[in-house]
């Protein structure tokens, strides 16, 4: 199997398939410290002033190699099929080797890093609601206090279980608080829907 990337992806690399197979190590070794403990801008500078670049392209240099990295292990690439997209992309086979024995050292931390970022969020199950009027109490003789009690009912899947765990959440309030929950949900949705939002969607799950 072979992955493909994007073009700008693609094109973040193209000043690594430039460099000596040192300063290859070297930015895998970037890499691998922007997963662990994020962006180092100090360290980028430096790289850019060896290399007589600027500093953004060292930066995107290393993001595309990162793409590269958590792509393939999304996907379990082996080492042989690592190495070959990687030769797909225009580096040599000196290169290839020193990437390819990189991603075999380091996939399984790199495994450990993603479902450490793998967000497990409850999703909606059920929802049961009932309308309740306080008619009347000691200090209000009359009055009409309507409010809306609901059971909202949440689950969350476990890859490592087999059956998924439920949460229910007793909530309450009036129908005018209710009414502007409810539009701003309906918001949410149309945004969902946008053109920028979809770009966003598909940029993640690349």
């Amino acid at each position: 199997m072979l992955i493909s990337l994007r073009q700008d992806h693609k094109e973040h690399l193209n000043l690594l398939t430039e460099q000596p197979v040192g300063v290859i190590e070297d930015f895998c070794k970037l890499a691998i410290d922007f997963l662990q403990n994020g962006p180092n801008l100090k360290r980028y500078a430096v790289a850019a002033g060896k290399l007589n670049v600027d500093s953004e392209a060292v930066q995107n240099c290393i993001y595309g190699l990162i793409n590269l990295l958590l792509l393939s292990c999304k996907h379990h690439l082996s080492e042989a099929d690592f190495r070959d997209s990687v030769l797909t992309l225009g580096f040599s086979q000196e290169q290839q080797g020193v990437l390819g024995v990189f991603y075999g050292r380091k996939q399984g931390e790199i495994q450990q890093i993603l479902s450490k970022l793998a967000v497990n969020e409850p999703h909606y199950n059920d929802l049961q609601w009932r309308f309740e009027v306080q008619v009347s109490s000691r200090s209000l003789l009359e009055q009409v206090t309507p409010l809306i009690t609901l059971d909202l009912s949440l689950k969350t899947s476990d890859k490592d279980k087999l059956e998924s765990e439920k949460e229910s959440i007793l909530l309450q309030t009036d129908p005018t608080n209710l009414l502007h929950i409810a539009n701003e949900l309906e918001k949410a949705l149309i945004e969902s829907r946008s053109r920028h939002s979809r770009k966003i969607q598909r940029a993640l799950s690349n």
